[in-house]
């Protein structure tokens, strides 16, 4: 890619040049591209062109207002696309965790634009192990400024099974200056707009038509498999579900992570030859049309 052609990524995110597959990662609620670098690294080794957004409002410490909501979030994914649209013949749309949700809308929102879906450890609502029961208190809450008067604090694991990972994450958030908060804590308004996204989401779920890769862990400590497979089950495309069996909710980031990138590199491969043979079969249609 040119550098006429360069991406124009908000601050903070993760670019990297490649071809004409596109890949769109979002991160996780209240997380940052770093959660995806690993997928995406191993998607441009493939030859992809590869865009983390960090999304403003949704990313950590890029809405210190309280005032950002999931349609902002969700016109930025949209600014995002149509940036990544402009260089990329085929783009595959995935996320981390809430993150999956905004993916989820958008290839339901640009259905002929957007070929396939890859989510990881998609989360409808956090229910797995380490949520606390009180959680559950929150969706009784109807109002953001009731919301926004609460602070919620992940407990431990935080997500990573791998001790050495995890130890390393924590180190790497004080090395550059940021409050462990941000990775422990989650204001109330914010959970409460990722409420009304899921909502929105999964009301809808027959609408998406696109050949989706799912990645969970069988025992995530913050978002129970049982969101994957309602998805599996509501979805309107193909569903593919890869169980993992030595990690916890940050797939991308923990023991398997090679599992997932390697298996979510298969699936982008495999997805564009089918759209390539499916191209050169129209074509050869087409053109036995004029000769006749």
């Amino acid at each position: 890619m040119s550098k006429k052609e360069k991406i124009n990524a908000f601050r903070g995110s993760l670019v990297i040049p490649g071809g004409r597959v596109g890949v769109l990662l979002v991160h996780s609620l209240g997380g940052n591209p770093v959660e995806l670098r690993f997928v995406a690294q191993g998607l441009a080794r493939q030859g992809c062109t590869v865009y983390c957004p960090l999304v403003p409002g949704l990313g950590g410490g890029t809405d210190t207002s309280g005032l950002s909501s999931w349609q902002d979030w969700y016109a930025a994914l949209e600014g995002a696309h149509d940036e990544l649209k402009a260089h990329c013949d085929v783009i595959v749309v995935g996320g981390i965790s809430a993150g999956s949700m905004l993916a989820l809308r958008l290839a339901r929102e640009r259905a002929s634009e957007v070929d396939g879906l890859l989510l990881f450890a998609p989360t409808i609502w956090p229910n797995g192990w380490a949520i606390p029961l009180h959680f559950n208190l929150f969706a009784l809450v109807y109002h953001k400024w009731v919301a926004s008067m609460m602070r919620l604090r992940q407990r431990a694991p935080y997500g990573i099974k791998d001790e050495r990972i995890r130890n390393f994450v924590i180190e790497s958030f004080k090395s550059e200056g940021r409050p462990l908060e941000d990775l422990f804590g989650r204001g109330g308004g914010l959970v409460w707009e990722f409420k009304a996204l899921a909502r929105d989401v999964k009301r809808r779920l027959r609408e998406i038509p696109q050949h989706a890769a799912i990645f969970h862990p069988r025992e995530d400590d913050q978002s129970d498999i049982s969101n994957a497979f309602r998805l599996q089950r509501e979805l309107g495309g193909v569903v593919e579900v890869t169980v993992l069996d030595d990690s916890y909710h940050m797939v991308t980031l923990d023991r398997q992570r090679s599992i997932v990138v390697d298996r979510a590199t298969e699936f982008v491969q495999r997805l564009t030859q089918k759209i390539e043979e499916k191209a050169a079969v129209a074509r050869l249609v087409k053109g036995k049309g004029i000769a006749e």
